[in-house]
């Protein structure tokens, strides 16, 4: 069974939920026709957050996570 870095993937989600919150919902949500989405920048940071799905956290090993083998 492989060993889960936990704080990064739990940084990974905080930005992606904050992401899709902030620039996709909030604009949907605020009465004002005029204000749109902004559909490239949350891609971007989406994406870019999703590197802490596959980050090995600080303090563990390579064995703790099965990469040495």
């Amino acid at each position: 069974m492989r060993n889960y870095s936990w704080k990064t993937t739990a940084a990974a989600i905080v930005g992606i939920v904050t992401t899709i919150l902030t620039l996709v919902v909030s604009p949907l949500l605020d009465n004002d026709p005029s204000t749109l989405p902004k559909y490239q920048e949350a891609i971007s940071i989406v994406s870019a957050s999703l590197v802490g799905f596959f980050t090995r956290d600080d303090d563990k090993s390579s064995e703790q996570v099965g990469a040495k083998k």
